[in-house]
């Protein structure tokens, strides 16, 4: 009789730059931390905010190609690999944990640099399946809070279910300068989501439009945040919750990663 796999922790990653996928830094070495301190998982679901769709959808193919979906990057960055194999059981599971939503079975897209990009430090030998899914951007927030809750029972399955975005996330107003001063508004933002992470009320968090200027400036599109929702809409009463990385990068862009379980 084989055993029962451990309940997977949920895991958000703020990834920022693609730079961090090959350059050694704070954030790099916290992910790759993560990575040595968590259950080897049977497989990963990653919610990315570089895949944002009108609909859902879940990737499905054997072999997910590597995809540099960024431009004006340093070569080495075009030429890295991640050669983890799909895994088309899970997405068909997915698919009928999110149903009634329509969750097509997708072979054109693979992994982007939001999931890549973290996985290459915290799972370097890229030896368990990914799997991802799409954010339907025609949706509220609150459809993908509701979304990540169905996915709760694949942490009982061995899955890791990952997010991979931003909290502050404004490129329009980041700094050029590598050790630029953040602003103000973006650490206010980033300091009370996560102190309403740690005191789990998530009703603002989803509701996050209302949460004022601060909140506007932060999340001028949702893309980037959302990947959150999906996390800590299976946190269970009473878990515990880790920031094992936290800062403001060029002024504008929040790399608060949060581990839940």
């Amino acid at each position: 009789m084989s055993a029962t796999p451990p309940r997977m922790p949920l895991v958000f990653f703020g990834h920022g730059s693609p730079m961090n996928a090959i350059t050694p830094n704070r954030y790099a070495e916290a992910w790759r931390r993560v990575g040595t301190s968590l259950p080897k998982p049977r497989a990963i679901l990653s919610v990315s905010a570089h895949w944002y769709t009108r609909g859902t959808a879940v990737t499905a193919m054997e072999r997910p190609r590597t995809i540099h979906d960024f431009y004006g990057f340093p070569q080495p960055l075009h030429e890295v690999s991640y050669p983890a194999p799909g895994d088309p059981a899970l997405a068909r599971r997915v698919r009928a944990l999110v149903a009634p939503v329509d969750a097509p079975l997708d072979e054109s897209w693979g992994l982007d640099h939001g999931t890549w990009q973290v996985l290459l430090h915290a799972f370097p030998a890229a030896d368990v399946p990914v799997v991802q899914l799409s954010i339907d951007g025609t949706q509220p927030a609150s459809f993908h809070y509701a979304l990540g809750k169905r996915l709760a029972p694949l942490r009982d399955e061995g899955v890791l279910v990952i997010g991979s975005g931003n909290v502050v996330h404004n490129l329009g107003l980041m700094r050029r300068s590598a050790d630029a001063a953040p602003y103000d508004w973006a650490t206010r933002f980033n300091d009370r989501v996560r102190a309403l992470l740690a005191a789990r009320e998530h009703g603002p968090l989803v509701a996050y439009e209302t949460l004022g200027e601060d909140a506007r400036l932060s999340i001028p599109t949702p893309d980037h945040y959302l990947p959150l929702l999906y996390c800590i809409a299976q946190q269970g009463a009473g878990e515990k919750i880790a920031f094992p990385v936290d800062g403001i990068d060029i002024g504008s862009v929040g790399m608060l990663s949060v581990v839940i379980g």
